[in-house]
């Protein structure tokens, strides 16, 4: 399952900038999921932080509840780095202990043809209305 990482727009408590840390991860390093009950936000909240034990920004507010309900039940939940988007990340977890796989990777931007080249598309006539 992915999930998106939000909250990376905020600086950590120690200063440390989440964005900086999401751009040195690599697709397939681990990540931990810490839940956070004395979250005065959200008491439900589930932080997630890199290889190098930065905080890089929460599970959704959406998802944490289950994925937390989940944890607490003692089911093991592992997590990977899938990639980083604009403003945060997507990280891959998965359930009952099993090794995250990543999804393969998204196909790259099909680029503009100029517009100069002739695509080969001329519009019907239309008629003017009399």
């Amino acid at each position: 399952m992915s999930l998106a990482v939000v909250g990376a727009i905020h600086d950590n408590k120690d200063r440390s900038n989440r964005l900086f840390e999401i751009q040195l991860c690599a697709p397939g390093e681990p990540v931990d999921l810490v839940p956070e009950p004395k979250n005065p936000f959200d008491p439900s909240a589930i932080a997630i932080f890199s290889v190098r034990g930065i905080q890089i920004g929460y599970v959704s507010a959406e998802r944490c509840g289950w994925i937390g309900a989940r944890m607490a039940q003692g089911e093991e939940i592992r997590g990977i780095f899938q990639e980083a988007v604009k403003g945060g990340a997507i990280i891959r977890i998965s359930f009952s202990g099993e090794d995250p796989i990543l999804p393969p990777p998204r196909p790259a931007k099909v680029e503009r043809a100029d517009a100069e080249e002739d695509s080969g598309f001329y519009p019907d006539f239309i008629p003017p209305d009399d």
